[in-house]
């Protein structure tokens, strides 16, 4: 009899255990505001926190050269957007409003302030989102080949007019964009097939709706918004209008990378990293 009511203890206990664990949020998971499940990676120790968000069909591992490096002095995150990477599916609508509130989620579980946000590409328009949510916490935003124009949201036509290969087939035109556009003639080709491969692998339903969010932002209005510093390190292709940018937001400087395409983090991680640890003192200072 003794015998049976321990058994019957130890089954309770690991029974209570086991619903305990599958209840708890894991401690690399924030649950965004529509109840989509965040993934994200933490290590370091230091302020200010660096908050690292990829660019569209990406995920956080696009940061890999960039973590040990500032992971010695500070505190860095990077984040798998809703529908990228180890984060859930299954939002409505993907929008910059919506990703900037991922970015908030995380950044609220981890309890952090002084920070800086770095976005690639459209993680760039993220950032900016997250700033206007939280301007408290922010002391700087470094956008990353992104913001080559601040422009008004386009119309529905144009939208749709753009978005009409992908929809015919998401995988190839994606592949087909990459190529023609993100690299350059010196550029690595294992490291391009890698982001073609990845980037066309994205589920289309999430690619498309980003896509559509992301022209239809506000970005005249989000510099406009914004008060901390705005700095961006671009590939030197591309050609900014910063003087226009500046009616908008005053801080807004950049500082072009040489014989790099899009991925300027991954093209030239050294280069890239000696740039970001001068922004950041810069922001510190």
């Amino acid at each position: 009899m003794h015998s049976l009511r321990r058994y019957l203890l130890l089954i309770t206990i690991l029974s209570i255990a086991l619903f305990i664990n599958c209840t708890t949020e894991p401690d690399n998971t924030a649950i965004s505001s529509d109840g989509v499940e965040i993934r994200f990676d933490i290590q370091g120790e230091g302020e200010p926190a660096l908050v690292f968000v990829h660019g569209w069909c990406c995920d956080r591992s696009y940061w890999d050269a960039q973590v040990p490096h500032f992971a010695q002095k500070y505190k860095v995150v990077t984040i798998d957007l809703a529908g990228h990477g180890e984060s859930s599916l299954g939002r409505e609508s993907y929008t910059m409003e919506a990703f900037g509130k991922d970015v908030v989620a995380v950044i609220e579980k981890l309890g952090i302030d002084n920070i800086v946000l770095i976005g690639h590409s459209m993680g760039g328009p993220v950032i900016l989102e997250a700033a206007r949510q939280i301007p408290e916490r922010i002391i700087g935003l470094v956008g990353v080949d992104t913001f080559a124009r601040i422009r008004e949201p386009w119309t529905q036509e144009r939208i749709d007019n753009f978005l009409a290969p992908f929809k015919s087939d998401f995988a190839e035109a994606t592949a087909n964009i990459v190529h023609q556009s993100m690299f350059t003639t010196e550029s690595d080709s294992v490291l391009i097939e890698k982001i073609v491969t990845d980037m066309a692998a994205a589920p289309p339903e999430v690619g498309l709706k980003e896509v559509e969010g992301l022209f239809k932002y506000d970005m005249i209005k989000a510099f406009q918004e914004v008060k901390v510093p705005i700095r961006c390190i671009n590939a030197g292709r591309n050609q900014e209008n910063v003087e226009e940018a500046r009616q908008y937001a005053p801080t807004f400087e950049v500082v072009a990378m040489s014989n790099v395409g899009h991925f300027v983090m991954m093209e030239d991680p050294e280069t890239f990293n000696r740039l970001l640890e001068e922004t950041i003192q810069e922001f510190i200072r």
